[in-house]
């Protein structure tokens, strides 16, 4: 199954909140509204890609907590965009200084902003066409390193403000450059 999206009138926006219950009835779904205004119906992964996902998280959570200078997040956090999108990376970070100047309330509900650094995991269900697109999305929003990685492929796809993506076959690893300092993704259990 691959993710479906609902075609929605053109005069029917919902509001954060409104967003926010839909999302809280259905919590068995997992929801994107697109800066257009569709409803993205994410499907679950299967057990590989959900593997492959904890790898990644795991080793953005190992580097996170002795560097200690952002948060970290996983597929279920929404980032309101400032397009008017909201948008669930597979995996995230937000500098700590952009962290602090939210409001708790913020803190508790789609975060506000985009993150600094997002990662999609292609998995079997995904199309590749619209995880790249929802990339530029990002990279459009203030995104500043953002990786594509594509295990069934070996291809990572790189991400970064100004430049042209930058295509990568068959990596070991990946570095988090100036933005994640001194982490180093071991892509050998997730291309596995």
């Amino acid at each position: 199954m691959t993710a479906l999206t609902l075609q929605l009138p053109p005069n029917l926006k919902f509001t954060d909140e409104e967003f926010e219950q839909i999302v809280g009835v259905n919590k068995e779904l997992r929801l994107e509204l697109t800066a257009e205004g569709e409803l993205v119906i994410m499907s679950p992964t299967g057990g590989e890609t959900g593997n492959r996902n904890f790898d990644l998280l795991g080793q953005l959570w190992f580097w996170n907590s002795q560097k200690n200078s952002g948060k970290a997040f996983d597929s279920s956090t929404g980032f309101k965009l400032p397009n008017g999108g909201t948008r669930s990376p597979d995996a995230s970070w937000v500098k700590m200084e952009r962290w602090d100047a939210l409001t708790p309330q913020q803190r508790k509900k789609y975060l506000p902003l985009c993150p600094d650094f997002a990662v999609e995991l292609v998995s079997e269900t995904d199309d590749v066409e619209d995880t790249q697109a929802k990339m530029l999305e990002y990279l459009a929003s203030g995104l500043l390193l953002g990786w594509l990685i594509n295990p069934k492929e070996k291809q990572v796809i790189i991400y970064r403000p100004n430049l042209v993506p930058e295509v990568l076959q068959s990596p070991t690893s990946l570095s988090g450059e100036d933005v994640l300092p001194g982490f180093i993704l071991n892509l050998q259990p997730i291309f596995g």
